[in-house]
């Protein structure tokens, strides 16, 4: 992984590539956070599924980034995990 991590500090240098890395950067958050939760609860994406009646598939979709769930979506599969949605608002800080 380090190799990644290197190429990744070097294209950040970039500032057109740090500005469209940087607003990706939410939506992979909340990728993180659903994967994180499910693997927290001890659950598998089909098991997700079955507590949440949202398709297996369409849970693939979301924790591989190509989905976007509504905040519905992410509150039916917080809701599944026994757990709740906190949503947070944080100043811009600025670039140097």
């Amino acid at each position: 992984m380090s190799s990644f991590n290197d190429l990744l500090k070097e294209q950040l240098k970039d500032p057109q590539f740090k500005a469209e890395w940087d607003a990706l950067e939410p939506e992979y958050a909340i990728v993180q956070a659903i994967i994180d939760a499910r693997k927290r609860s001890g659950l598998t994406q089909k098991e997700l599924s079955d507590r949440s009646g949202i398709n297996q598939a369409d849970i693939s979709r979301i924790e591989r980034g190509v989905g976007n769930p509504s905040l519905r979506t992410i509150k039916r599969l917080a809701s599944s995990m026994g757990m709740t949605v906190k949503l947070e608002f944080t100043p811009v800080r600025p670039t140097k």
